[in-house]
């Protein structure tokens, strides 16, 4: 390794996954919202049809009922919070593989991109568990007729209000029991399918196409990995205060007594409808952001 080329750089990482990240969230957050509102979707008494039938009917009904806009609720949070998140995420990955001594993905182990890939995960916790809170909340609102919360700075006031940072940061475990994994699985899927799509040659250019491509498998990945985690914690962020006492371990327990195992996987197919587009977009935004950087400021 140490006659290399040195391609990891944290700092231009930094900048180029804060595009990637704004990236994805113009591309994925409908979805998501949909994603959310199928995780909270109540069961009802007596064997009766739920709010939601499935992901199409989620969007039709939210469409007739709030308008297209509606899809975009609770977007301003993640917006403001993914552009810090995403550069932090890749900041991590570039951080890890450093710490690794590696210094080209390209040619880095399988195990390598996927540790690298779990420390992004912790590192984007501190953003991201706030950020999952304020917008599950607004996500649900939307399909309720009593607005408790004027928008995402409202929320946070008066998360704030009613428990401090203790309630803002609600779910913090359940974020990271989803994130370091599923990140690091993340990372590796990505870099694994360009090294195939490169056939042994570390230097060849990958076209847009294929970027896009090897993008939408890993975000794929990454939510299948992620999704039983990612349901607990969206049921604890978005429950009641004092509902699940002992924290994601009542929900889990609360969750398999009353809806089975299948439960974990609730909303995963406009998860994984999103997951693919959105995805994909981050990493061709990383990409050509790194390109832009590169040829600005050379090393």
């Amino acid at each position: 390794m140490g006659d290399e080329k040195d391609k990891v750089s944290p700092i231009r990482s930094f900048f180029a996954g804060g595009f990637g990240g704004v990236c994805l969230v113009a591309s994925g957050h409908p979805l998501d919202t949909i994603k959310v509102r199928l995780q909270t979707n109540p069961l009802q008494p007596n064997g009766q049809q739920p709010m939601y039938t499935g992901m199409l009917d989620c969007a039709t009904k939210m469409v007739k009922k709030e308008g297209p806009l509606g899809l975009y609720k609770g977007m301003l949070a993640p917006i403001l919070g993914v552009t810090p998140m995403y550069a932090i995420c890749f900041l991590g990955f570039s951080t890890g593989m450093k710490l690794q001594g590696y210094r080209d993905p390209a040619t880095t182990t399988v195990v390598g991109l996927f540790t690298a890939g779990c420390l992004s995960g912790l590192f984007t916790t501190v953003i991201m568990a706030p950020g999952e809170r304020i917008k599950c909340l607004l996500q649900v609102q939307g399909a309720s007729d009593v607005k408790k919360y004027a928008g995402p700075v409202d929320c946070a006031k008066q998360l704030f209000r009613e428990g401090g940072f203790r309630s803002i940061y609600r779910g913090t475990c359940g974020t990271v029991l989803r994130d370091v994994p599923a990140s690091g699985m993340y990372f590796s899927t990505y870099h694994a399918m360009q090294r195939a799509f490169k056939g042994g040659d570390p230097d060849k250019e990958l076209g847009p196409f294929t970027i896009l491509c090897c993008g939408g498998l890993a975000g794929m990945t990454n939510w299948l990995v992620a999704m039983p985690a990612d349901v607990l914690k969206t049921r604890l962020q978005t429950a009641p205060q004092g509902t699940y006492p002992n924290g994601i371990r009542s929900v889990f327990a609360d969750l398999m007594k009353k809806e089975g195992p299948l439960a974990l996987y609730k909303g995963i197919t406009p998860v994984l409808v999103r997951a693919f587009p959105a995805n994909a977009c981050c990493f061709l935004g990383v990409e050509m952001a790194t390109k832009f950087i590169n040829f600005f400021f050379p090393q």
